[in-house]
């Protein structure tokens, strides 16, 4: 187990590091408040690859590997949650259903645009009557002619509204559905039946849009399922794949959130006096800094093994993933908890950071699969 980190990760971490601390964090409650990323934003982190992380270089990506993305966005996790989330899909759930299984002309088409920050990627999977159940999928597809009719309707759908191309999964067979029913397809925002719906209202995440995509008769070319033909019928693998690599970096991203709280925290307990002392004397306050701390060490070790061990094999780890996700993104929550009890009632203001990771972070626990569900994949896993 040696995480010893290449010289090329640790300049990487190091640019972003300081992209975080100079561009991002001034801007957060500004961001936070406008409920948007600035242009100039979005410019620089092309310009820093950042869309890129995970494309291969041959199609104009860094390919960094999946350690490189676990450390950078624990770097990205310390900041406003909207910056890891606006390049997130790009890397993660918006390009790897191409990235897997589709075929080399997909790969030339999609994956330089998507890799250069100049489109958005995303993945339309979830639906009104499936969510943690996501073969309950009610959208969608049939073949006439030269195109493929999609008809149904997608929420929650990260970055939705700034899409340029949306990996959607539709059924072609009712009768199958996840064994061998359900069909991955590539769809191009300005395909005719493609519409942006409703722009959800969140309790967090403000800055990163999650929005309804509408498919009205929407007419996608035969070459636009994922794969090609000979992948009719198997999105349902195609899916499961690419929600397993999202969560190694979900976890990731929730390390560095709690390292921050961490540090604030830290730094409170030493500036707030009370009874002629600061706080942190105080033995109540010094058990949950060494619990919030020791907690970070194990998921952080547990993210980077995983990791680590995702490139050396060069496949997917489902139990492992969902051992990250689950264990990364509770503890995560449980460290934000305690970040709100030791600022006390300014931990309750949203003039400290404190408040927005309260609320941001608490979704981390529902999407790219809960936590119930990930403890039912850890116990297949170990039932197999």
């Amino acid at each position: 187990m040696n995480f010893e980190i290449p010289e090329n990760l640790r300049m990487m971490v190091e640019t972003v590091r300081r992209f975080v601390k100079q561009d991002l964090e001034p801007i957060s409650q500004k961001v936070e408040d406008e409920d948007r990323i600035p242009d100039e934003i979005v410019q620089k982190m092309r310009e820093l690859g950042l869309f890129g992380l995970a494309i291969p270089e041959e199609y104009g990506g860094l390919e960094i590997g999946a350690l490189g993305e676990c450390l950078v966005y624990e770097e990205l996790g310390k900041t406003n949650a909207c910056f890891r989330t606006r390049i997130g899909t790009n890397n993660g759930i918006g390009s790897q259903g191409i990235l897997i299984d589709g075929d080399e002309k997909q790969k030339q088409k999609y994956l330089p645009k998507l890799a250069s920050g100049e489109w958005i990627g995303v993945f339309a999977l979830t639906e009104p009557e499936a969510g943690s159940d996501a073969a309950n999928i009610q959208s969608t597809a049939e073949l006439q002619g030269d195109h493929w009719i999609i008809n149904g309707r997608k929420h929650f759908i990260t970055n939705g509204d700034i899409a340029n191309i949306a990996t959607v999964m539709a059924l072609t067979d009712k009768e199958k559905r996840a064994r061998g029913g359900i069909t991955a397809f590539v769809v191009e925002k300005d395909f005719p039946g493609f519409y942006v719906g409703t722009i959800e209202r969140k309790m967090g995440m403000r800055g990163s849009h999650t929005c309804e995509l509408i498919f009205d008769n929407c007419k996608v070319p035969r070459e636009n399922v994922i794969g090609g033909e000979q992948m009719i019928g198997q999105g349902f693998k195609t899916a499961m794949r690419v929600l397993d690599k999202g969560r190694l970096t979900m976890g990731a991203s929730s390390v560095g959130s709690a390292q921050k709280l961490l540090e604030l925290s830290v730094e409170y307990a030493k500036q707030r006096v009370q009874f002629g002392k600061p706080i942190g004397q105080f033995q109540s306050i010094q058990n949950m800094l060494a619990d919030m701390a020791t907690q970070i060490y194990a998921a952080r070790q547990m993210c980077y093994h995983a990791a680590s061990l995702r490139d050396e094999r060069g496949t997917a780890l489902i139990k492992e993933a969902s051992m990250v996700k689950l264990f990364c993104t509770e503890m995560a929550n449980k460290v934000a908890d305690m970040a709100v009890q030791i600022h006390g009632g300014m931990g309750y203001m949203k003039e400290m950071p404190i408040e927005r990771f309260y609320r941001d972070l608490r979704l981390t626990r529902i999407y790219e699969g809960t936590s119930e569900i990930q403890r039912l994949i850890i116990a297949r896993e170990l039932l197999k």
